[in-house]
């Protein structure tokens, strides 16, 4: 069994359509500290910190790890944090990756991969709104919507973004979302990934407190119109539905493949791996 460099889990989730892959997280926490992440439900919300010898066990797993399996770093933390400039561990790691030979997809709302590029395949990009009042609220030391795609349109690599979490009536306007499809386009991105916001008790309650006038109609679209779906409060299906298919119907339209995560329509996977790992191949 390897340490570090674990097989890809969702939890058994039944609306998971992630292929296989290998999930590495350099740093525990992550210090972007955005107000919607499901991950501080069980490591709680603090800043990015090195794991424990991290490097010594990265390079027993990749003994046992095998390169034909993609690596994505990072799927339930961030691996280029304010913090990865000075500490470079994710630099390090990519540069182990590829000596091994293994394909690397990066998942990220930093803007460090334009200094790694080279040591990766693939590289998704997280990118909620393109306002940036909003986006400052939301992710608030994350870099701005703008350098982000700044930096995306700086790099030759293969690229995509998720636009994940699309929260009902604070970032699902139709035309700023089209508008903000269009913004990935001109980088040059492939794909895009969409997702709706699925809340859990901690992270529902910072939106709240964040945004305390859309309380009473987030409860009631969660808790009581909402359904229950491997530990998370998701919004009813034809609300899921209504938002998400003009978004990949758009994408598509502008010449990118499009997929949406864990949300349980079949007729919206439109790309060859939800997740971006096509990118790699």
């Amino acid at each position: 069994m390897m340490d570090v460099l674990r097989p890809f889990d969702p939890w058994k989730s039944p609306l998971c359509t992630c292929p296989r892959k290998y999930s590495l997280h350099p740093y525990t926490g992550c210090s972007h500290l955005c107000l919607y992440c499901y991950a501080t439900s069980y490591i709680g919300r603090k800043p990015s910190t090195i794991k424990r010898k991290f490097l010594q066990r990265l390079k027993k797993d990749l003994k046992r790890a095998d390169p034909r399996i993609p690596v994505e770093l990072s799927t339930s933390s961030d691996p280029y944090p304010p913090e990865e400039l000075s500490l470079g561990i994710t630099r390090e790691s990519l540069e182990l990756l590829r000596g091994e030979g293994f394909r690397v997809l990066i998942t990220t709302k930093g803007v460090g991969f334009v200094r790694d590029e080279g040591l990766y395949q693939g590289v998704m990009v997280t990118i909620t709104t393109l306002d940036k009042e909003l986006a400052s609220k939301l992710e608030p030391r994350a870099p701005s919507p703008d350098k982000r795609l700044d930096a995306l349109s700086s790099i030759e690599s293969r690229k995509g973004v998720r636009i994940d979490p699309i929260i009902p009536f604070l970032t699902d306007d139709i035309r700023s979302l089209k508008d903000l499809i269009k913004s990935v386009r001109d980088t040059g991105a492939e794909h895009i990934v969409f997702s709706t916001y699925k809340a859990k008790p901690d992270n529902f309650k910072r939106i709240v407190l964040a945004f305390p006038e859309m309380s009473e109609l987030w409860r009631s679209l969660y808790y009581k119109e909402g359904e229950r779906i491997s530990g998370y409060r998701y919004l009813k299906a034809k609300l899921r539905y209504r938002i998400l298919k003009p978004l990949v119907e758009e994408t598509l339209r502008l010449g990118m493949t499009a997929s949406v995560c864990r949300e349980g329509f079949p007729d919206l996977l439109m790309a060859p791996s939800c997740d971006g790992t096509h990118l790699l191949f």
